[in-house]
């Protein structure tokens, strides 16, 4: 393989340790070694030795100067029946900073080299055990932060996506055959296939990549969450709803008006779409310099959103939210009555006032007796997913901007193969090149070819260990 400076200086005959859990405080730790002189490094470094693979044996470990550092238990893997393929050992110690430290230092000193970010799952990759799709979803899983971005990564590292790009590219190669054919026998009358053929098996490509393209958005929202601002004047009751909706206090509530002067961020784990719910300084004119950056962090976000709930606890609440929210977003307005144990409001006035303010819904809630909560983040749900909620979680999705980019590119090459084949403007192996073009972008993202540039990209953003 060839390629970038990373994928250079990562030698596949070093064998490689690493932490294969968070540093710090806690019970156990999991210590990481692969590459051919994993079982001789370990062995060296432990009193006991498993007969067998996989097998559980307690063992005492030693430095190089054979004092003891620890009592653990090691399990040893035989390639290729290990996570990277390669002979591995796990050494599981005891938790905190030093005595994982000083075990893989032992491990050091007796040959082994300190991994590089994502260097185990990378070796997995090139030796065969996943492809950059799973690999790709075995990050995802280790950083997702709600439910819906965990199913996604375990149907990727399931092979879920990778299927459905590989069966694509197989549908790729096939219509190449057909132009391989038709440019092989061009004295049969019409060709020996029909060009309408070759143009109806495009035309079912395209919608095929398009529905898959389309998959975009609800990757992005599974992966980031949807980004939901609270707004409205001071002391309508944001910063409670904000609390209640999360069940823990996050925001400071007092009857002193403007307490939130910045805003705070924190996640809803919904089972469809996690919602990034961000409490904001009322939206109000501020003399304060302090008050005013608050106000405009607050317009900031409200800019950026992806729904905005407007908070307000009265009808003249609503009237002067509606006045300062003009201008400052374009996102859908969901209306939230604040305090709705405290001033009801009758159906037909929560419809005049959701009306007022252009809302797209109105929910009354109640942050001390918890009523309309569950309705709001339905609502929530329902409109920021929009038609992605209706994929799902279990099809496909496209959750990276490269997958978009190399779905994408296969698109806009077959587009051009069926124009070109429509006009009739080029010879066939011309237009057939586009097809090649379609199969490369699509094989790049599984890694079905040497990219080590992308390989790079992937592992770059891995933790070390993993």
């Amino acid at each position: 393989m060839t390629g970038g400076a990373l994928g250079a200086a990562l030698d596949l005959s070093d064998t490689i340790v690493a932490h294969a859990t968070a540093p710090g405080r806690g019970a156990l730790a999991v210590i990481r070694l692969s590459g051919p002189r994993a079982h001789a490094i370990a062995r060296a470094a432990l009193d006991r030795w498993p007969s067998v693979a996989r097998a559980v044996t307690v063992c005492v470990v030693r430095d190089a100067a054979g004092a003891r550092v620890d009592q653990a238990v090691v399990i040893r893997y035989d390639a290729p029946a290990s996570f990277t393929g390669e002979d591995a050992v796990e050494i599981v110690t005891h938790g905190g900073l030093v005595v994982p430290t000083t075990v893989v230092a032992a491990l050091v000193s007796r040959g082994a080299r300190p991994a590089a970010p994502g260097e185990f799952t990378r070796r997995a990759v090139l030796n065969g055990k996943l492809d950059i799709l799973q690999a790709e979803a075995a990050g995802d899983l280790v950083s997702a932060n709600s439910r819906a971005a965990q199913q996604v990564a375990l149907r990727q590292l399931d092979g879920g996506l990778s299927r459905r790009v590989l069966a694509l590219r197989d549908q790729l190669i096939g219509l190449e055959a057909l132009i391989a054919y038709d440019i092989d026998f061009p004295e049969e009358d019409d060709g020996p296939i029909a060009p309408t053929c070759i143009a109806d098996a495009a035309d079912t490509l395209v919608v095929a990549l398009e529905r898959l393209l389309a998959t975009a958005r609800a990757g992005e929202l599974v992966r980031e969450g949807a980004l939901v601002v609270l707004a409205g004047a001071p002391n309508v009751g944001k910063s409670s709803l904000f609390n209640a909706l999360l069940g823990q206090n996050r925001a400071i509530v007092t009857d002193i008006p403007g307490t939130t002067r910045d805003a705070i961020e924190a996640v809803i784990d919904t089972p469809t779409v996690p919602l990034r719910l961000v409490d904001t300084a009322g939206l109000r004119r501020a003399a304060d310099p302090v008050e005013r950056i608050g106000v405009e962090v607050s317009e900031s976000y409200l800019s950026r959103a992806a729904v905005v709930l407007a908070c307000a606890d009265s009808p003249a609440s609503v009237s002067a939210l509606g006045a300062e929210l003009r201008g400052k977003t374009c996102a859908p307005v969901i209306l939230v009555r604040t305090k709705s144990d405290l001033c009801p409001a009758a159906p037909e006035e929560l419809a005049a006032q959701q009306l007022h303010i252009a809302a797209v819904a109105s929910v009354a809630a109640s942050a001390e007796t918890g009523d309309g909560l569950e309705t709001l983040v339905a609502v929530t749900t329902r409109i920021v997913a929009g038609d992605a909620l209706e994929l799902g979680t279990d099809a496909p999705l496209l959750t990276h901007e490269r997958h978009r980019y190399g779905v994408s590119r296969a698109l806009e090459e077959v587009g051009e193969f069926r124009e070109r084949w429509r006009q009739a403007d080029v010879p066939a192996p011309v237009a057939a090149v586009h097809l090649r073009e379609a199969v490369r972008a699509l094989e790049d993202l599984v890694g079905a070819v040497d990219v080590e540039e992308i390989l790079d990209e992937v592992f770059r953003r891995f933790c070390v260990g993993k």
